[in-house]
């Protein structure tokens, strides 16, 4: 990371309130207004993984993304005992969070030449040619209703000089907010913030510094680029640009999803081969059928993730010579299988350890116009 800024950036970064359950109030009118909580199935409280998303109504009760999900529905019934409106409890529909999120990048890509898709619900995108951030606010004002007319769900907005304290900013007034930090004004906002409002910053990272007592970003610049890089390896230097604000990361507009996967948490920790093979095949079907809806053609790579009861994590990955396509299920689904029999056994598993969770993800996918011109 440089010690340098271009001067007239103006960098937008976009983050959809609360995606998964706002499209599903979207497309569910009965559900507006209740608690929504999507994710694994609770199963009366004894089910198995974690929430996805949480609602803002869901969350005044104290549900949150990455709380187990029998821990929500505990909390879920306490709140309805208090006479609260029950939680609704729905599984994660990616194709339909896929669809309102491929309309919401057409939306920002008719104001801004420069789009760099963060993640399904995120986004970046350059307004520089805007020349002022006045212009520039109020392009982020058509955007967000547009997307509120058309979508029917709220999005947060921040505006800033780079993508790092744009993306803080998204998130100081959300929901449906717009936050402008001018170029003069960084410093003043980033100082008193907790140091966790830092992307990249985890838990881990948080409790060294909580150690050294440094709680906030003006706390965090207290500390030479010299003593971040001792504690945590080249981490700390990016760490240093970022407490003073300096990003001068470019907006990636070609970024797209190069992968699509997904997991499963078991009911009850297992090595049967009948149960595991079931869950396996069905998310192979899953899988495939989005990255048959996803735009792409082909993808090169499957990989496995296995999750043992001690939380022990493993992957595995098969490439292939010649690249898969829409008509290559049977394929994906032997070469899955093939992954997950040495987890059944001594041959990846020598201790016989069970298994809680797997996943199965499709790699560097690509397009058949890729492949024409060489890309």
């Amino acid at each position: 990371m440089k010690n340098n800024l271009a001067k007239n950036r103006i960098v937008a970064h976009l983050d959809m309130d609360a995606f998964f359950a706002s499209v599903e109030e979207r497309y569910t009118p009965r559900f507006r207004g209740r608690p929504i909580v999507v994710g694994s199935d609770p199963k009366n409280g004894h089910g198995r993984g974690v929430v996805s998303t949480a609602n803002y109504k869901a969350r005044e009760y104290g549900i949150h993304s990455a709380l187990p999900i029998t821990e929500a529905w505990h909390i879920s019934q306490e709140a309805k005992k208090q006479g609260k409106p029950e939680v609704i409890f729905l599984p994660v529909d990616f194709e339909l969070y896929e669809k309102s999120s491929a309309n919401i990048f057409s939306i920002i890509r008719k104001y801004s030449k420069l789009v760099e898709p963060a993640s399904i619900d995120e986004s970046y995108f350059d307004l520089s040619d805007k020349l002022s951030f006045k212009k520039a606010e109020a392009v982020c004002k058509k955007i967000k209703q547009e997307i509120k007319e058309q979508e029917k769900i709220t999005c947060s907005v921040g505006l800033a000089q780079n993508k790092l304290v744009a993306k803080i900013a998204a998130g100081i007034k959300k929901p449906d907010g717009l936050f402008v930090v001018l170029p003069e004004q960084a410093k003043k906002f980033l100082e008193p913030l907790p140091i966790r409002e830092i992307p990249g910053i985890g838990p881990k990272t948080a409790e060294i510094l909580y150690a050294l007592n440094i709680k906030t970003i003006k706390d965090l610049k207290l500390l030479t680029k010299e003593q971040l890089q001792n504690m945590l390896g080249k981490w700390g230097e990016e760490l240093y640009f970022k407490a003073r604000g300096i990003d001068d990361s470019p907006i990636i507009e070609d970024r797209e999803v190069k992968s699509i996967g997904e997991q499963a948490t078991f009911q009850h920790n297992t090595l049967s081969a009948l149960y595991i093979g079931d869950i396996i095949f069905k998310m192979c079907e899953g899988v495939f059928k989005r990255f048959q809806n996803s735009g792409f053609d082909k993808f090169k790579t499957v990989s496995l993730t296995v999750r043992f009861s001690d939380f022990n994590t493993k992957t595995s990955a098969k490439s292939f010579k010649k690249d898969l396509g829409k008509n290559d299920l049977p394929k994906l689904k032997l070469e899955v299988l093939k992954l997950i029999l040495p987890y059944l056994d001594k041959r990846k598993n020598p201790n016989l350890k069970q298994i809680r969770l797997v996943g199965v993800r499709l790699e560097k996918l690509s397009k058949e116009t890729q492949k024409t011109l060489g890309i």
